[in-house]
């Protein structure tokens, strides 16, 4: 299936300052793939070694630097010799060889003609345990789940896809139908590739569902691979209470919420793993829209989501029956799954990192607020048709400088002060614009 950001990659090979690049992103997002395909497609061959569980080629990095022997070794392991412009280098799982990330250093200085890509999971608990990350020596790219753009065109609707991208509000209004009914197999399918694979080879969403509750089992043997025995207590006891947290009306992450007597100071370094190890997304309170949004970010107050749809619905295990019942999917639990769609957009889609405002003594809220060049856009969710937006225009009142944006069930609408964009056309650049 068709990823966005093999264009990100082509451009980096095509870069005159490129550099070493670290591929990121969650266990099971489809980096391997996404590497194999991009040097099929690019490059004459692809020299891959894969690091987990190979502790002899682990080893080699350990004796030192050198390239010629690393080179040599990379060679030995793929079975395919290292050619300057030809040949693609794929270090995968290098999580488990901190040393093979530093290696990047020296590919970077003494041989910037190789083109070298490390990729794992975990990397953001990786680069804070001090292995010797090598900053400034490297290009970084994130992989998310499917963003519901490519949902399109891995179930054989390219053309709605391109509609989309047109931004044509009379074709997205008479299309509407049929972007509903996507948009609710995509709620509970959501954007991991192997469920995706599956839904569309055999549309059995049960086999769909045993894909999703295999993925939370790697994501939770992970946790406790990597954590001791109370941090992992901890740390999959705040994952398994997403459901409940986002199933409030206030959607804030209440530490009480995990369980009696359950402490802040106890589980922010939990919560920490599970946002480093890219599982989840911490969207944090801001105290006003001011620019740089992160320069107003209260680190005590958050919203935690899951980094894909589908799994939030596994998760909370959701039947598969609320796909064909009207509209349910979409309010299911006070709306969390269109909120958690949401951001999932906002961040794979739109490459843009979500905060949310509240007022300190009153029950305003604004569910999510980003920034997009050097514009703050207020965003409202409804997960419904229902229109109003108190909130919201109490927010655009106060902050007039601010762009506001709401993504409904409804169709485009400009209101002046406030832009209607149906969920289906987030990923759309003129719904910002």
């Amino acid at each position: 299936m068709e990823r966005f950001l093999m264009d990100d990659l082509v451009g980096w090979k095509n870069s005159v300052r490129r550099k070493p690049l670290v591929l990121n992103g969650a266990r099971q997002v489809g980096k391997t793939w996404l590497l194999m395909e991009f040097g099929a497609r690019h490059f004459e061959s692809v020299a891959y070694v894969n690091l987990d569980n190979n502790l002899g080629l682990a080893s080699q990095f350990d004796v030192g630097y050198d390239l010629p022997r690393i080179l040599l070794m990379i060679q030995a392991e793929s079975g395919q010799r290292v050619i300057p412009g030809k040949t693609l280098v794929v270090l995968d799982e290098v999580q488990e060889c901190p040393k093979a990330l530093t290696s990047l250093k020296y590919f970077c200085e003494n041989a910037p003609e190789l083109a070298v890509v490390a990729a794992g999971s975990l990397l953001g608990i990786t680069f804070h345990e001090g292995t010797g990350y090598p900053v400034g020596k490297v290009d970084m790219l994130d992989l998310h789940p499917l963003s519901f753009r490519e949902f399109l065109d891995a179930t054989g609707n390219p053309m709605l896809r391109e509609v989309v991208d047109s931004g044509d509000k009379q074709l997205l209004g008479s299309l509407a139908a049929k972007f509903r009914e996507l948009l609710k197999q995509y709620y509970f399918v959501g954007g991991m590739p192997e469920a995706v694979a599956t839904f569309v080879e055999s549309a059995d969403l049960s086999a769909v569902r045993a894909v999703q509750e295999g993925v939370l089992f790697g994501y939770e043997r992970d946790i406790s691979k990597h954590l001791g025995a109370a941090g992992a207590e901890r740390a999959l006891s705040a994952w398994r209470s997403l459901p409940a947290h986002l199933g409030q009306e206030n959607k804030k992450f209440v530490f009480g919420h995990i369980g009696e007597g359950a402490r802040a100071r106890d589980y922010r370094s939990a919560i920490t793993w599970l946002t480093q190890a890219g599982i989840a997304t911490r969207v944090p309170r801001v105290s006003k829209p001011g620019v740089p949004l992160s320069a107003y970010a209260d680190e005590s107050a958050f919203k935690l989501f899951s980094l894909d749809v589908g799994l939030l619905c596994a998760l909370s295990r959701l039947d598969a029956s609320s796909i064909v019942d009207g509209n349910a999917l979409f309010t299911e639990f006070r709306g969390a799954l269109t909120e958690q769609y949401v951001c999932q957009q906002l961040v794979s889609d739109c490459n843009l990192s979500p905060c949310y405002w509240s007022a300190e003594n009153s029950r305003g809220e604004v569910d999510f607020l980003v920034q997009r060049g050097g514009r703050v856009y207020p965003i409202e969710v409804k997960a419904e048709e229902n229109l109003r937006s108190k909130s919201l225009r109490a927010f655009s009142g106060r902050y007039p400088g601010t762009v506001s944006r709401r993504f409904s069930l409804s169709g485009f609408c400009d209101q002046g002060w406030m832009r209607n964009v149906p969920l289906y056309a987030i990923g759309n650049s003129g719904s910002w614009d």
